[in-house]
């Protein structure tokens, strides 16, 4: 196998990336957000029912507030990323074949062996290839071919990459 395509100089592009990347690894802060303001707002719609209950309102309050910080967070995070990433724009190309992945970009170059892969998710624009559990790049399916990409993806369903959305 070997897929070969260019990356045009979109300014989109870099911070389409950055988002799906930190979606991935900000993911847990919405989870734990969620759990913490529902515990908070479930103890203090329980404690108004008790007469001891204001005593116990300064643990509930932070814990729903906080909560609600930490389900904000990943949102900001992302935003973030997009916009300093936007100045990062320049063209670029990646070579896949049997043995590793290539990027270039600019005057920069970086590979990735598919033997260090551990697993490749699908998100809708790209496939998020992770190294020892953390995402260590993207792959653009939107800038290959139809036929590129699924030779890709037969390729790491058959190694055992791909995990579902």
């Amino acid at each position: 196998m070997h897929i070969r395509f260019d990356v045009p100089a979109d300014p989109d592009y870099p911070g389409r990336v950055a988002a799906a990347l930190s979606r991935v690894r900000l993911r847990r802060y919405g989870q734990v957000g969620a759990a913490l303001a529902a515990v908070g707002a479930v103890g203090l719609a329980a404690s108004r029912g008790f007469g001891w209950g204001e005593q116990l309102s300064p643990v509930w309050i932070p814990m729903l507030v906080g909560g609600a910080l930490a389900m904000l967070y990943a949102p900001w995070a992302r935003w973030r990323a997009r916009r300093r990433s936007g100045r990062y724009a320049v063209e670029g190309s990646y070579d896949i074949t049997d043995d590793n992945i290539m990027m270039r970009s600019g005057s920069e170059s970086g590979g990735i062996a598919w033997d260090g892969v551990d697993q490749v998710r699908d998100t809708p624009e790209f496939w998020i290839v992770h190294v020892r559990g953390v995402p260590a790049t993207v792959i653009p399916r939107g800038l290959m071919s139809a036929e590129d990409a699924e030779t890709l993806r037969t390729f790491m369903a058959g190694r055992g990459l791909l995990q579902p959305r």
